[in-house]
């Protein structure tokens, strides 16, 4: 497979809600999530991407940004579908997210990776090396 077998794309109104519902199913940290949830998740990103395959037609790769388009962007909900991890959506989709003018341009971009994953956004210049920050986080 090549790039040019896949469509970026940063228009939330495209995006096929059953198909990311069934990406999300593919990821443990988004699996539980509903049509709803999704629906409310999308309306209150800044930026998103999705990749589908031109020749399908079916999503396989999706982000989604939060930022204040000056100091801090979030990158959250990468993921690709299984089956065509390890060809390039995941690149697809982290250039498509940075090149955004909403991302590119603020001071701080952020996310969170599980440790198999670190080298993996090391390639874009992430690190793991924040000082003494510490993640945080109040569950429902």
């Amino acid at each position: 497979m090549t790039a040019s077998a896949f469509e970026v794309s940063h228009d939330v109104e495209t995006i096929p809600v059953p198909q990311l519902l069934e990406l999300f199913a593919s990821a443990w940290w988004a699996a539980g999530r509903t049509e709803t949830e999704t629906r409310d998740l999308l309306a209150g990103s800044d930026v998103v991407v999705s990749v589908t395959d031109r020749s399908s037609g079916r999503l396989v790769g999706f982000a989604r940004v939060l930022t204040d388009r000056t100091q801090l962007a979030l990158i959250l909900d990468v993921v690709a579908a299984p089956d065509v991890r390890g060809v390039g959506i995941g690149a697809m989709i982290m250039d498509a997210v940075l090149a955004h003018p909403w991302v590119g341009r603020v001071r701080s971009v952020e996310l969170v990776c599980q440790p198999d994953l670190v080298a993996f956004y090391r390639r874009w210049g992430f690190t793991d090396e924040v000082g003494q920050s510490r993640l945080m986080r109040r569950s429902a």
